[in-house]
């Protein structure tokens, strides 16, 4: 069995950068997946990131991170309250842990 092609599609489709908006090929292009399981491909479609802004991305664990983007009003506030509720939510994260709760 050639591995290449059981984890490679064998067209290169055009996709766009969530982070630029750039278009580039597919073979160009590093898979994003929200969640950060991008081995469980069952019934996933996923976004995809250029390679210069892949670099860019920070690769930290990701835990918790889309409640606090939802509670902290994502996409349904100004950016400065959103700025503001999320740096809060941030600080709090981090004194509970510096507490050791």
């Amino acid at each position: 069995m050639n591995f290449r092609n059981a984890w490679h599609r064998d067209s290169d489709e055009a996709v766009h950068c969530i982070a630029c908006g750039e278009t580039i090929a597919r073979s160009d292009a590093r898979e994003y997946d929200k969640y950060g399981d991008r081995w469980n491909r069952d019934d996933k479609s996923f976004e995809y990131l250029c390679k210069p802004c892949y670099r860019e991305y920070c690769h930290f664990d990701r835990t918790g991170l889309e409640d606090r983007l939802e509670a902290a009003g994502a996409g349904t506030v100004s950016r400065d309250a959103f700025l503001r509720r999320y740096h809060d939510l941030v600080d709090e994260t981090e004194q509970t842990r510096a507490d050791g709760r």
